[in-house]
C-alpha cells in the first residue's frame, strides 16, 4: 500500500473536518463553543459520542489486547451500560437543574472553593493525560506505518496533527465537534465492519465459519471466574460501570457535549441511544481481536506489540482496501480522541480554574482569554504525548484505565459524598484529602500484591471510597441545640 495514498486519505479526510468547521463557526460567540448554545439535536449527539468514547484505544487496542485477555473486557463493557443508566438519570438531571456550564461548579455550590479547585484539577490533569495517551497510540501508529518512510520524526509528525486540532476547533468549540464527531463515528465504524469482511473473505471464510471458528478458538473467553485474577468478571463489571460514572459522568469533556443538548429529556435519550450502540460496536471490536488473532496464528505472524496487530494485518498483509478503510479508521480515532477534550479542558480551565463566569468581563475580553488557553493547552498536549513516547510500556488500553483509576479517584469521591450525604466539609482540608487517596490507594495495592491479590481497574472504587473516608473525617460538626 502506497503511503502517498495514505496522505492523499489524509488531507481529504482533514479537508472535510474544517469544511464542516466553515460551515458551523458563523455566528459564534462564548456560549457557542462552551454549550453549543444549548441547541445540538440529540441524536446527532448521540451518534457523535460513539466514536468519541471509541477513541484510538477501542479501536486498536481493545483488538489487540485479545492476544492475552480474550473477552475479558466484555463483562466490563457491560459494566459501562450499567454506568450509563446512572449518568443519564442521577448526575444530568443534576446538571440540568443547576443550569452549569462547567459540571465542577457543582462542587463549589456544594462544598466551597477550595474543594471547587481541587476537583477541576483532577480533571484538568486525568483529561490531559488520558487524551494524550489516546492520540499517542494512534500518532505512533501513522508515524510508524507511514510519515516514517518520509524521514519525519514523531515530535513533528505529533506538532502537525495538533496544530490541525487546534484550527478546527479554535473557534467552533463544541458547536463544531458536535457535527465532526458524526463524521468520525460514522468512518470509524465503517473501517471496523470492513475490516472483519475483508480479513474473513482474505481467509476464505464464511460468515459462519468466522463465528464457528471465534466460539472454538481460546480467545472468545468471556468472564474470568478467578477472584485473584486482575480480569475476575466481577471486579470488571463494577469497574466498567464506575469508570463510565467518572470517565463520563464526571468528565466535563463528555458532559459538555450531553449539556449542549436543547434539554435534559434530549440528553437522557442521547445517552441511552449511545449506550446501546456502544454496547453493539464493542462486541465487533472483541470479535474483530479474535480474528486478528487467529490470523496472525495461522499466518506466523508474531504479536510482540499486541496495540500494533491490527495495523501490521491491515496495511502489510491484507489487501489496499482494507489498510484504506483502516488508516481512515485511525484518522478518525485520532481527532475525536483530542479535538473534545481540547474544548472541555479549555472551557474547565477559563471557567473553573479563571473563574471568567464570575467576573464581569466583556465578550471579546472572554474570547481572547479563552483563545490562549486553547493555545496553551494543545501545548501541553504535544509535551504528554512526547512523555508517553518515551515512556510506554503497556498495551494503551489498560495504561488508560489505570490513570483514570487513580485520577478520577478523587472526582468520584467528591461528587458521591456531594449528592449522598449532607456533610459539610471543611473545604481548606479536601486539597489534601484528594492528594492522598491517590497514594493510599497505590501503598496498598502494592501491599495486597505482595500478598497475593491483584488488583484491576477497582482502584478506582478504592480511591473514591478513600476521598468520602477523608471527607467524613474533616466535615464540620453540627452544633448541638441547646433545650430551654
Amino acid at each position: 500500500m502506497s503511503a502517498w495514498m495514505i496522505v492523499a486519505v489524509f488531507v481529504v479526510y482533514t479537508a472535510m473536518l474544517f469544511a464542516i468547521t466553515f460551515l458551523t463557526t458563523r455566528k459564534v460567540n462564548n456560549d457557542s463553543f462552551y454549550r453549543g448554545n444549548r441547541n445540538s439535536p440529540w441524536f446527532v449527539v448521540a451518534y457523535g459520542m460513539v466514536g468519541a468514547s471509541l477513541s484510538g484505544v477501542t479501536f486498536m487496542s481493545v483488538p489487540g489486547n485479545v492476544w492475552r485477555e480474550n473477552f475479558y473486557y466484555f463483562p466490563m463493557v457491560l459494566g459501562f451500560i450499567a454506568g450509563y443508566v446512572v449518568v443519564a438519570t442521577v448526575l444530568l438531571p443534576l446538571y440540568y437543574k443547576l443550569n452549569l456550564t462547567s459540571i465542577y461548579t457543582y462542587i463549589d455550590k456544594r462544598f466551597g472553593a477550595a474543594s471547587y479547585k481541587s476537583g477541576a484539577a483532577y480533571f484538568l490533569l486525568s483529561r490531559s493525560l488520558g487524551a494524550t495517551l489516546r492520540m499517542f497510540l494512534v500518532i505512533g501508529v501513522l508515524h510508524e506505518f507511514v510519515f516514517k518512510q518520509f524521514g519525519l520524526p514523531f515530535w513533528l509528525v505529533t506538532a502537525l496533527f495538533i496544530l490541525l486540532i487546534l484550527g478546527y476547533t479554535f473557534k467552533g468549540g463544541i458547536r463544531t465537534i458536535v457535527w465532526t464527531d458524526t463524521l468520525q463515528t460514522t468512518f470509524m465504524l465503517l473501517a471496523v465492519i470492513i475490516s472483519i469482511v475483508c480479513i474473513c473473505h482474505y481467509a476464505d471464510w464464511s460468515f459462519g465459519q468466522m463465528l464457528a471458528n471465534v466460539r472454538q478458538s481460546p480467545f472468545s473467553e468471556v468472564f474470568q471466574t478467578d477472584p485473584t485474577h486482575k480480569r475476575f468478571f466481577l471486579k470488571q463489571f463494577l469497574s466498567g460501570l464506575f469508570v463510565t460514572v467518572t470517565m463520563t459522568g464526571l468528565d466535563q469533556d463528555m458532559m459538555q457535549k450531553n449539556l449542549s443538548c436543547r434539554n435534559l429529556k434530549d440528553a437522557q435519550k442521547n445517552m441511552f441511544s449511545f449506550s446501546a450502540i456502544l454496547l453493539v460496536m464493542n462486541v465487533f471490536f472483541l470479535i474483530l481481536g479474535a480474528i486478528l488473532c487467529l490470523f496472525a496464528m495461522q499466518n506466523g505472524i508474531p504479536c510482540t506489540d499486541t496495540d500494533y496487530l491490527f495495523p501490521e494485518i491491515a496495511i502489510r498483509r491484507l489487501p489496499v482496501l482494507a489498510g484504506l478503510t483502516f488508516m481512515i479508521g485511525v484518522l478518525s480515532a485520532a481527532y475525536s480522541s483530542a479535538d473534545g477534550a481540547m474544548t472541555a479542558l479549555t472551557t474547565s480551565f477559563t471557567i473553573d480554574i479563571l473563574g471568567v463566569e464570575k467576573k464581569n468581563y466583556s465578550e471579546e475580553k472572554v474570547r481572547k482569554i479563552r483563545y490562549r488557553v486553547h493555545l496553551c493547552t494543545a501545548v501541553v498536549f504535544f509535551l504528554f504525548i512526547m512523555m508517553f513516547y518515551a515512556l510506554k510500556s503497556d498495551a494503551v488500553i489498560n495504561m488508560v484505565y489505570d490513570i483514570a483509576s487513580y485520577t478520577y479517584g478523587p472526582l468520584l469521591g467528591l461528587f458521591f459524598a456531594g449528592i449522598y450525604t449532607k456533610w459539610q466539609v471543611k473545604d481548606r482540608w479536601v486539597p489534601f484529602v484528594v492528594l492522598a487517596s491517590p497514594i493510599l490507594s497505590f501503598v496498598i495495592v502494592q501491599i495486597c500484591k505482595l500478598l497475593g491479590y491483584n488488583f484491576g481497574f477497582e482502584i478506582l472504587l478504592l480511591n473514591g471510597a478513600l476521598t468520602v473516608l477523608g471527607i467524613w473525617l474533616f466535615r464540620q460538626k453540627s452544633p448541638v441545640s441547646v433545650q430551654k
